[in-house]
């Protein structure tokens, strides 16, 4: 299996595995819009997307993170994705779009490619609020890891989440994991649960690597919306100390190129 990875913005991307064509997050609107995502936490979208709604052709199926957040799902990308023939997404997107199908952890999803081969995806669990609050502030989250019936690689995809114990789960289900997507930008509301982080910051990033050991990871998420709070500057700042093994892993991509990640050069 080799993905084709397109970063969009945020952690909106377009992700080509053979004839399947796969969007994630799909955030499409332009900068400038201030946001409410609940609880009195609001945030201004300050990125451009590097492909715009109308560039977008022939998407199979959408793999959303949550639908509650705004910076995982705005306007234009709600209304991209009503044009798409399947999303998946937590099981709230049902009562929120015909074409949508609600997972929880370790739920799967097959599609079968025209070589016959199987592509299953599965929900991944994720914590996307601080370890001290209670998880109905952020809601359900999750991400998604894809396999191929006919090849070894995966892919998984972290969906918004911090560093838990269901990392070690995934570990445990999942124990050879090629390439991974990270939503990184440690997420913080100061004003209302001061250094909470509601994503990984350089800290989680490094904890996640270190247990799923993937062979290569790109961070994304990690700007684009006034409340990130580490950028990819400030994440390569402060991996640059980390294991060896994590900087051997990590790459960082330029939105709006696509890239092969089978051919992305080892280190």
């Amino acid at each position: 299996m080799n993905p084709i990875i397109t970063h969009i913005d945020t952690a909106c991307c377009l992700i080509r595995i053979e004839e399947l064509t796969i969007l994630t997050d799909p955030v499409l609107d332009e900068p400038g819009k201030r946001y409410h995502h609940g609880w009195g936490a609001f945030s201004k979208k300050t990125s451009t997307p590097a492909i715009s709604q109308e560039q977008l052709e022939d998407v199979d199926i959408v793999l959303l993170s949550h639908p509650q957040h705004k910076d995982n799902f705005d306007e234009s990308g709600k209304a991209f994705a009503a044009t798409v023939p399947t999303t998946l997404s937590t099981p709230d997107i049902e009562r929120k779009f015909p074409n949508g199908i609600g997972m929880r952890p370790w739920e799967s999803h097959e599609l079968v490619l025209r070589s016959g081969a199987v592509l299953t995806i599965t929900a991944t669990p994720a914590k996307h609020h601080p370890h001290w609050l209670p998880g109905f502030i952020s809601g359900p989250v999750i991400g998604f890891m894809i396999t191929h019936s006919s090849e070894p690689e995966t892919l998984y995809i972290s969906g918004d989440t911090i560093y838990f114990k269901g990392i070690g789960e995934i570990k445990a289900r999942f124990p050879e994991i090629t390439f991974a997507l990270l939503h990184a930008g440690g997420v913080q509301f100061p004003y209302l649960t001061g250094k909470g982080c509601y994503t990984m910051d350089n800290k989680g990033v490094q904890q996640m690597l270190e247990t799923l050991k993937p062979k290569l990871a790109i961070p994304i998420h990690t700007e684009g919306w006034s409340h990130f709070r580490e950028d990819t500057v400030a994440l390569k700042a402060a991996l640059k100390n980390a294991t060896q093994q994590v900087q051997n892993c990590l790459h960082y991509i330029e939105a709006g190129i696509p890239v092969s990640l089978a051919e992305l050069p080892s280190k």
